[in-house]
């Protein structure tokens, strides 16, 4: 295992990762000009360190990880690193720290859905994309 996090592969993710990166914050780094949050996960069999940008949702200090992968059929990548190691680190402006994702369920999933979409209304029609249900973590 590695402790220096890799670059998604996909060009708009790793240039929006190194662009945190260089400046230190994830202030004013936004899609659609809604605020990101940087997560680093744990590869589920690399077990190498993954940056995984997503859509700021937050309430009370804790952050939501939304597996949306703009409707796709299949979850993200990440789903599974998370789920096989649910020790993550968040940066959040220049605010950084580690806590434990869970996924969520119920009412708990359906209060943390409303509150991805309006932080991010694209959540709503990617949900009408697929046929799986979008997951959530919960980081905290």
């Amino acid at each position: 295992m590695t402790d220096q996090p890799e670059l998604s592969p996909t060009d708009w993710v790793r240039e929006q990762t190194e662009r945190i990166l260089a400046q230190g914050s994830t202030d004013g780094v936004e899609v659609l000009d809604r605020a990101v949050v940087l997560f680093t996960t744990t590869g589920a069999q690399s077990g190498k360190k993954r940056y995984v940008p997503l859509m700021r949702v937050e309430e009370n200090g804790k952050y939501a990880m939304v597996a949306s992968k703009g409707g796709d059929p299949k979850h993200p990548s990440w789903y599974f690193n998370v789920t096989a190691n649910p020790a993550v680190t968040v940066q959040d402006g220049d605010k950084v720290f580690t806590g434990t994702a869970r996924e969520i369920e119920g009412e708990e999933r359906e209060h943390w859905w409303k509150l991805a979409v309006e932080a991010y209304p694209p959540y709503a029609e990617y949900q009408t994309k697929t046929t799986r249900q979008i997951p959530v973590f919960i980081v905290e």
